[in-house]
């Protein structure tokens, strides 16, 4: 089974892109973020021509998540049970896993915008409430797999120059630490099961050819439970749609499971 997790940063602009790496790729379940388009306007049939189901939440302009799978997804729950947020950043949904089931959760952590502003201490206060949920979640379901812009790169290895992020939002200490209490409940970063190459990173800026100088940041992340640590083979970065025409700022990463 293969699970992949890709920021669009719009659906609606990337969609023939989503379609193409789908048809290139096929994965049994692609989480998306920033769909940017209303709940109504998802683009579902476009989805179900190439064989693929999906659950989603929309929002007008900003967020917005997804799950497109290759078989229907049951049990759908969107945003975090008890906080109270009008921001669409999270669906979960059970499929099969082999003579088992898997729940699959589409994530997109809030940026923070600026140490210390307001989005920032949303952005620390969203981590907490995210953290209770995935606690009560575990219990309920032993394969999990909680993909999603994190927005957070956990080490210094997963920035391009650590010293001239040092403090800055997606690497202060307090956004680590967040990240690190979902990890502490038992999940594992799938792409630091194995061994990677040096400066591996799944976001670069638009500006000053980031891409090009491979000047990034690796804040999208597969984070599994236990049992499907045991099961994964592989996790992988795919570069290849940053060098699209009109690409997103962010690029697929794909984590292949035994079931």
């Amino acid at each position: 089974m293969k699970l992949a997790t890709w920021n669009v940063n719009s659906l609606k602009v990337r969609l023939p892109q989503v379609l193409s790496w789908l048809e290139t790729n096929p994965v049994d379940a692609l989480c998306l973020q920033e769909l940017k388009l209303d709940h109504d306007k998802f683009p579902l049939q476009a989805f179900a021509d190439i064989g693929y189901h999906a659950g989603w939440a929309g929002q007008k302009t900003y967020n917005g998540v997804a799950v497109i799978s290759r078989q229907p997804g049951a049990d759908i729950t969107r945003n975090i049970p008890g906080f109270e947020d009008p921001q669409q950043r999270v669906l979960a949904t059970t499929l099969p896993f082999g003579s088992e089931s898997i729940r699959v959760i589409s994530a997109y952590c809030p940026n923070g915008q600026s140490v210390g502003s307001d989005k920032y201490q949303y952005k620390l206060s969203w981590y907490e409430a995210f953290r209770s949920w995935l606690q009560s979640e575990m219990q309920r379901y032993p394969n999990i797999a909680v993909l999603g812009d994190y927005n957070v790169a956990p080490a210094d290895e997963d920035v391009h120059n650590p010293e001239k992020w040092v403090g800055e939002v997606l690497v202060s200490e307090p956004e680590r630490a967040a990240l690190q209490s979902l990890l502490d409940l038992g999940l594992k970063d799938a792409f630091r099961l194995f061994e990677q190459p040096p400066k591996s990173f799944s976001w670069w800026d638009y500006r000053m050819n980031s891409f090009k100088r491979n000047a990034g940041v690796r804040i999208d992340h597969v984070l599994l439970s236990a049992p499907l640590v045991n099961a994964c083979t592989q996790c992988i970065i795919d570069k290849s749609p940053r060098g699209n025409e009109q690409p997103s700022d962010h690029t697929p990463v794909v984590a292949t499971l035994r079931t």
